[in-house]
């Protein structure tokens, strides 16, 4: 948590930040994981594959048709540039369109087509990428002779000869499977983290007491438990149904209970009655049954006898 000083001045702890990312690395590696697995699912099976073909000229101008000088090199290096804006001309493009009977506008295939030059020489490298790869090699090897034309009439060349012819891919040059799998690996991994940062950064919560010394500078005097474990209330459920369960047989007991006392209060009424009308009937002597005792009484003085 970010600590926040009268100044206004925010302080980060790079050590909790660490912290955090280590405890939330099996987050981290979960998210690059996916990525990963994305990425390569994308790339493999998803993204169409092209390939590339490429073939090489040498650009060759003579100021004398009889030796070749140091001006010669020189200035064929310094051409170098003119002769790629050549092969990519509108011109050359729309011919090997017409040759090759493509479907694609000049741009189209301009933007399919790389021109490079190696330093300090006039070897001029052409690349032609396509989904198909015996077709890229058929518009490399036309867009080369194309190119050698125009290049000799516009700029006067004497000669382009030929280093490599196009030559046949067997591989796929894109989707670059491993590549697009690392990426996808850190991208994802990076995302988590900054997705992670940013909400620890945002939240401000006290969680304990150590918290509110640390960040408010205030002494905590006592902690009221405000939650109930899972346990604790798992435990209260279980001892409610079980509660109640007895409570509800208690509370047939109680009332078998109250039948007997009713019952026992009716016979000690009619006992009464009985004892009434023994003592209106023989007002001398008394006796009165009540299980196993018998009351006895004269004038002056009253016991109890046992039976």
């Amino acid at each position: 948590m970010q600590n926040v000083e009268n100044n206004d001045v925010v302080e980060i702890d790079l050590m909790e930040i660490f912290g955090l990312m280590v405890h939330r690395l099996w987050l981290i590696l979960l998210c690059a994981v996916v990525a990963g697995a994305t990425a390569f699912v994308v790339s493999r099976y998803v993204l169409t594959e092209e390939y590339e073909s490429t073939t090489r000229i040498y650009v060759l101008n003579r100021q004398n048709d009889d030796t070749l000088t140091y001006s010669d090199v020189q200035l064929g290096t310094q051409l170098t540039k003119d002769f790629r804006e050549i092969i990519k001309s509108r011109y050359v493009l729309e011919q090997v369109i017409n040759i090759c009977g493509l479907e694609d506008t000049s741009s189209e295939l301009s933007s399919r087509i790389s021109v490079g030059t190696q330093t300090d020489t006039r070897i001029i490298t052409i690349t032609v990428t396509d989904t198909d790869p015996a077709r890229a090699q058929y518009i490399a090897n036309e867009l080369r002779e194309a190119s050698a034309e125009r290049i000799k009439n516009v700029m006067d060349i004497q000669a382009v000869n030929v280093v490599d012819e196009a030559n046949l891919p067997t591989a796929p040059s894109a989707p670059r499977v491993g590549q697009w799998t690392i990426i996808g690996f850190l991208v994802g991994a990076f995302l988590c983290m900054a997705v992670v940062l940013i909400q620890f950064l945002m939240d401000d919560t006290i969680k304990n007491s150590d918290d509110i010394e640390k960040y408010l500078g205030l002494s905590t005097l006592g902690m009221i438990p405000v939650r109930e474990t899972v346990e604790e209330k798992s435990r209260g459920k279980s001892s409610h149904s079980h509660g109640s369960g007895s409570g509800l047989r208690e509370h047939e007991n109680r009332g078998e209970k109250n039948e007997q006392k009713d019952s026992g209060y009716e016979e000690e009424a009619r006992e009464r009655v009985v004892r009434k009308r023994q003592s209106e009937a023989a007002p001398g002597v008394e006796s009165i049954h009540g299980g196993d005792r018998a009351y006895k009484g004269n004038g002056e003085e009253d016991g109890y006898a046992e039976n």
